[in-house]
């Protein structure tokens, strides 16, 4: 048997982004049989939810952390064992977009973070009048020096139905393949 590259994947964002719901989406999408939560039974992470997924030959290991203010703080944790970051923006709450674009903007400039590849989200497109990607985009743009040599990119997404999970990830995981060099897979020989 063969054993796959494993990478860990952070799912990012402030509390009620939709960040397990993204998560729950992603494992359906790409595991067989898998039975989601409900989307009603979904409450607010206090910790964190896992989960992993075996795509395009890598395995994907996700760890979702509470986005809560008080939560956040332990974010920076993880960041040296992560080979990339998806962060998720309630795009239906205009009230809070600012808060998320600071706590993007302080998440990003962590040096444990410096060349790790990012997916951001603007969630939950199925709300009517939510901001579109040309919206969001120049509002997380504002401190582009902040991010760096990395790849990046903005994508719409709805994690309650599914529009575009497949795309994001199929992009992260070949932004994680072509940083390998700077980020290698840990597998679970390593240690033999």
């Amino acid at each position: 048997m063969i054993q796959k590259d494993e990478y860990f994947v952070l799912i990012l964002g402030l509390d009620n982004a939709g960040k397990t719901t993204y998560l729950e989406a992603t494992k359906t999408k790409y595991t067989k049989k898998y039975k989601a939560m409900n989307p009603n039974r979904i409450t607010t992470t206090v910790g964190l939810n896992i989960g992993k997924i075996d795509v395009d030959g890598v395995r994907l290991n996700f760890w979702d952390l509470g986005g809560q203010q008080e939560l956040q703080s332990l974010w920076d944790k993880y960041y040296a064992e992560c080979h990339a970051v998806i962060y998720i923006v309630d795009s239906s709450d205009r009230e809070r977009v600012s808060e998320s674009k600071e706590t993007f903007d302080k998440m990003i400039a962590s040096e444990h973070l410096s060349g790790v590849p990012l997916l951001v989200l603007a969630n939950k497109q199925d709300i009517p009048d939510c901001m579109g990607v040309h919206t969001v985009k120049p509002i997380f743009n504002q401190n582009a020096h902040l991010i760096g040599a990395r790849d990046i990119m903005l994508m719409a997404t709805s994690a309650l139905t599914g529009d575009g999970v497949d795309e994001g990830i199929r992009w992260l995981v070949d932004c994680i393949k072509r940083n390998s060099i700077d980020r290698p897979p840990r597998n679970h020989d390593d240690n033999l």
